[in-house]
C-alpha cells in the first residue's frame, strides 16, 4: 500500500495507524493529521490508512 508520511511515499504493508506510526518510529509527544484531519490519540488504534492517504505527524516546537 502507498501512502505519504510527512511527504515521504512509502510503501507499507500495515493499514493500521498505530502500526504506521510504530514503523516510523514515533516518539511521543506528537499530533496526527490523515488527509488534513487530526486524528485524536485515543483513535490511533482502531484507525485504518488507505491506499493514497496522506499521514503528517506533527511534533512541537520550541521557540522563544
Amino acid at each position: 500500500m502507498k501512502i505519504t508520511l510527512n511527504g515521504e511515499l512509502l510503501d507499507l504493508t500495515s493499514h493500521a495507524l498505530l502500526e504506521i506510526l510504530k514503523e516510523y518510529e514515533a516518539s511521543a509527544p506528537y499530533a496526527v493529521a490523515v488527509n488534513g484531519v487530526f486524528i485524536p490519540k485515543s483513535q490511533h488504534n482502531g484507525f485504518v490508512i488507505n491506499e493514497g492517504d496522506s499521514i503528517e505527524l506533527l511534533s512541537p516546537i520550541q521557540g522563544g
